[in-house]
């Protein structure tokens, strides 16, 4: 007999949207004794809690568990801002640093410089395009890692292969930047100072050479880059002060007029505290920024006659 009953379609149920388990950092989430901490071998920062018993203070090494493995670390003090923090990103500390970790560290130095000698030749072996920067051995001597650089995407599985049958430990490979690069090997910059990367933040923000012309710095390649090749960072830091400053002046080529002669703005020295204005015929005048001020109607004017004027010849 035939089936008479239409051929329904069952209903698939809807799927069950994946819960976002990123947390951001609101107060109630967050622990109440939240420090930074600077990994010793990477340079890295860790955001961890130490519990309140352990008694531990700003400049204390701990033994911790970090986003590579089981390190070393310097506690440089509680975190003032939550803004960066994420409850997955705290590290947890096992103990306060004993002589026995020193050592141990001290001793591993020796196995990195043989990790680090044996993956350059294996690397030159195998042909790839990529540049080794550090090796790196856990405390608990479960893991070592190899940091490189490389302009393309790296096949290194053979090379994983082969250093894991000669170490007989867990390798990795992590493919990091330029401004990475930097950062974990440090040096001295041309003020004469420890790179800020590796000394100072861990904040790699975004530079432009925009910020080089709203602070009037000479766009010099050659002495705005870094050893990474990259813009220097402390191009960025006092730059709100620059913008914050240039609103309450006037624009380059702003016209005002003084005793009867129309000048334009030609250069604003904010270290000097001047401005340079300029008029036909050549003639020069220079005005401290405390000697302009805006008028109601919208415009700028001298203020009094204190003035250094100059003849360009």
């Amino acid at each position: 007999m035939r089936d008479l009953t239409p051929n329904m379609k069952k209903r698939k149920k809807p799927r069950r949207q994946a819960k976002d388990i990123s947390k951001k950092s609101t107060s109630r989430d967050m622990p109440n004794n939240l420090w930074k901490a600077r990994v010793v071998s990477t340079n890295d920062f860790e955001f961890c809690s130490p519990p309140v018993d352990m008694g531990i203070t700003r400049g204390d090494f701990v033994v911790m568990i970090t986003r590579y493995g089981m390190d070393l670390a310097c506690m440089r003090g509680p975190v003032s801002s939550l803004d960066s923090v994420e409850t997955a990103s705290i590290r947890r500390i096992i103990r306060i640093a004993a002589g026995k970790d020193f050592f141990k560290r001290s001793s591993l130095e020796k196995l990195e410089k043989e990790a680090f000698k044996k993956c350059h030749e294996k690397i030159s072996k195998l042909k790839l395009a990529m540049k080794l920067v550090s090796s790196h051995c856990t405390l608990d001597e479960r893991k070592i890692l190899f940091f490189f650089t490389a302009e393309k995407r790296i096949d290194f599985r053979e090379l994983a292969k082969l250093l894991t049958a000669h170490f007989k430990k867990r390798i990795e490979l992590r493919h990091v930047g330029a401004r990475d690069e930097t950062k974990m090997v440090g040096g001295a910059a041309v003020c004469g100072r420890l790179y800020c990367c590796h000394s100072i933040t861990d904040q790699l923000a975004s530079v432009s050479i925009k910020m080089a012309k709203d602070q009037n710095l000479p766009l010099n390649l050659l002495k705005a880059t870094g050893p990474c090749n990259r813009l220097l960072c402390c191009l960025s830091y006092e730059l709100e002060n620059y913008a914050g400053e240039k609103k309450q002046l006037p624009r380059r080529d702003t016209r005002i007029a003084h005793e009867g002669v129309i000048y334009e703005v030609a250069e604003i020295n904010m270290l000097s505290r001047t401005i340079q204005l300029s008029a036909s015929g050549g003639r020069l005048m220079y005005v401290n920024l405390s000697d302009i001020v805006q008028n109601p109607e919208g415009g700028w004017e001298i203020r009094n006659d204190r003035l250094n004027t100059a003849e360009n010849k």
